[in-house]
């Protein structure tokens, strides 16, 4: 069902996921005790039914459909995998390293989203 719709639309709802995912973390300031996929999920809801374009431009049909709340599961998924796995910039892992020398602590990331997290909240 998502597959059906138009490629603008398909990078709209990705973006939404990943942006929806890095507030939500932040939100929890990367605890991974913290995290839950159904508030994440909840959150991300609010988030396109307010604020997002693509969700508005979707028929009620579509909205209404298993399959694309299943697709959309596995969009979701896919997203947040992603994220996880993109590796950290030479350059954050420089900063970073400045700002554990600044601090006297070893600052723990494991993404390029968590190390832009440290970096933005560590850097004041």
């Amino acid at each position: 069902m998502l597959k059906n719709l138009a490629p603008g639309m398909k990078i709209s709802i990705s973006r939404s996921i990943s942006m929806s995912f890095e507030q939500y973390m932040s939100r929890i300031g990367w605890d991974e005790n913290k995290y839950n996929l159904d508030n994440f999920i909840t959150e991300w809801r609010e988030y396109i039914v307010h604020s997002s374009s693509w969700y508005s431009q979707l028929s009620e049909e579509v909205k209404a459909d298993p399959g694309f709340h299943e697709d959309l599961a596995v969009k979701i998924n896919e997203t947040i995998e992603k994220i996880f796995n993109e590796e950290p910039t030479r350059q954050q892992m420089e900063e970073i390293e400045k700002l554990e020398e600044k601090l006297g602590k070893e600052l723990d990331y494991a993404c390029k989203m968590e190390a832009k997290y440290i970096i933005d909240t560590k850097r004041t």
